[in-house]
């Protein structure tokens, strides 16, 4: 059975380190969320509201690393979930947040997120820490391989980490 394991970051250095670090330990981009205000994407990334895709996955290289394949990458093909809500969302969290309506309503990301499996305490405090700039790592793992990931999580700098 697979799980959950989720870790707010407070810069998108650590977040990338955690994010590279996992797709060290043989975790695929299919496996790996994540979760940020498009201010934090925009100081992250270099990329301004109105930047067209290309523009946006140069910028996302320009980070380096996995997360910025991830947030760069799936700008370019346009798969990241925005809305009203200023979110950026990247990875299988994406499908979660567009069901929880992101930017349809003011929980949208709550709704989201507990969707993905968050419990709504749990939902509440990545939403507050995600407005207020930190940037959430989620990654599905199988049992035998969970462990590894909350040691990747907490290796780089991880609060707040979950297991569900």
């Amino acid at each position: 059975m697979a799980k959950t394991i989720t870790a707010l970051y407070k810069t998108p250095m650590s977040a990338g380190e955690a994010v590279d670090r996992l797709m060290d330990k043989g975790f695929s981009q299919d496996d790996v969320s994540v979760l940020m205000n498009t201010d934090t994407h925009g100081r992250a990334f270099g990329i301004k509201e109105s930047s067209k895709a290309p523009e946006g996955a140069a910028a996302g290289g320009a980070l380096g690393g996995a997360l910025g394949a991830i947030a760069g990458g799936l700008t370019a093909v346009g798969t990241l979930a925005t809305g009203g809500a200023g979110i950026i969302a990247a990875g299988p969290v994406v499908a979660a947040l567009a069901g929880g309506g992101v930017g349809a309503a003011a929980g949208g990301v709550l709704g989201g997120l507990m969707g993905w499996g968050v419990t709504e305490h749990e939902a509440k405090l990545y939403a507050d820490g995600v407005e207020n700039g930190h940037i959430l790592v989620g990654v599905k793992a199988h049992n035998d391989r969970a462990d590894a990931a909350v040691e990747v999580l907490k290796n780089t700098g991880g609060g707040e980490i979950h297991t569900r």
